[in-house]
């Protein structure tokens, strides 16, 4: 195990870039340009995994709500595609994980931050190949026992199901960190508002509250550095890596509306840095209409960072996830007065 946690010591040089391309890619433009649909029906609805069955919270009943389409978006700390066997833990780590959920009727998309280090249920396999059930370790690991291509992605997408009570995750796109700098070509440049002071001891331009120009010299810099002799910095990371999604999601909305062409190039200009589920037809379709955008949201899951023995942990609180969960993917079912039954969405309330 300790073989796969084993990183440079200082500074930037940690491998975290790929949180841009993916979150860039498949998180920012699916959430701000996606195709407007039609209020009336549910669409896509033929592609959508079925949940059935109620849950209890609070006294009150709630169901899954069917109208909603999840995807995984996957940061992987290695330059290239690696191509290896599963269970020898070297197919690079997940560093950036999100959930993207896109509620197909309301056209409204909800953004997930799950923390790299989060401690939940990931399988393990012996260097054969052999699983050796499941165990209790950073959610970033599970990508790292898989094939480096779909297999990989497999397992991720179940530790994350499994950490969100089973949710069902109907695509994934998982990109290495090459393909940073085609993403930045076809972009351009993007300006941020730093969010914290996490850079400026090394780099005083980026100091808080401070609007910054990305282009190909700095973005890494913004979105891989961290500092490894202090603990917990993978947080602050995370933060200017949202940040880039907000800034980069205005800058895709722009080229959007000038070039309807643009996704169909974009997805061919990232293609050879990324491992998908989905094909071309449908990051097209996820990314039209920039003007006619849903509305996004976005939280992280909840919890605390807590110092390990040797590594960084962020331990969830269950209790709240689980609320979380319920306010996001699911309705509540409201009995009227003649005893019928109808749905009605939660908003954030606290039972």
């Amino acid at each position: 195990m300790s073989d796969i946690r084993k990183r440079k010591k200082k500074l930037w040089l940690i491998p975290l870039g790929a949180a841009i391309i993916v979150t860039a890619v498949a998180g920012v433009l699916i959430l701000r340009a996606l195709q407007p649909v039609d209020t009336g029906a549910a669409a896509d609805s033929d592609t959508v995994d079925r949940t059935t069955g109620t849950v209890l919270w609070y006294g009150k009943e709630y169901e899954y709500n069917e109208h909603l389409s999840n995807y995984l978006i996957l940061g992987i700390d290695t330059r290239e595609k690696v191509e290896t066997s599963a269970g020898q833990a070297d197919a690079g780590q997940a560093d950036a994980i999100y959930l993207v959920s896109r509620d197909r009727v309301e056209n409204t998309v909800t953004v997930i931050s799950i923390p790299r280090d989060t401690m939940t249920e990931i399988e393990t396999f012996t260097p054969g190949g052999e699983s050796l059930g499941k165990s209790r370790d950073h959610i970033s690991l599970s990508y790292a026992y898989g094939d480096g291509g779909h297999e990989s992605c497999r397992l991720a997408k179940e530790a994350v199901s499994n950490l969100f009570y089973g949710l069902p995750i109907q695509g994934y796109c998982a990109v290495n960190m090459n393909g940073i700098s085609a993403l930045v070509q076809s972009v351009g440049t993007v300006t941020v508002t730093v969010p914290n002071d996490s850079l400026e001891s090394e780099y005083p331009e980026f100091a808080e509250g401070a609007q910054v120009s990305l282009n190909e010299e700095n973005i890494e810099i913004f979105v891989r550095y961290r500092d490894t002799d202090e603990r917990q910095t993978a947080l602050a990371r995370m933060a200017r890596q949202e940040e880039f999604i907000r800034a980069l999601g205005e800058a895709a909305k722009a080229l959007t509306i000038q070039d309807s062409g643009f996704a169909g190039k974009l997805y061919e200009t990232m293609k050879p840095y990324m491992v998908t589920s989905m094909g071309n037809d449908e990051f097209i379709k996820l990314m039209q209409s920039a003007s006619g955008g849903g509305a996004a949201e976005g939280w992280t899951v909840p919890g605390e960072p807590v110092d390990g023995q040797y590594y960084d942990e962020y331990h969830v609180d269950d209790e709240a996830l689980y609320e979380k969960i319920i306010e996001t993917f699911y309705t509540e079912i409201v009995t009227t007065e003649n005893g019928a039954t109808e749905n009605g969405t939660i908003r954030g309330e606290t039972p």
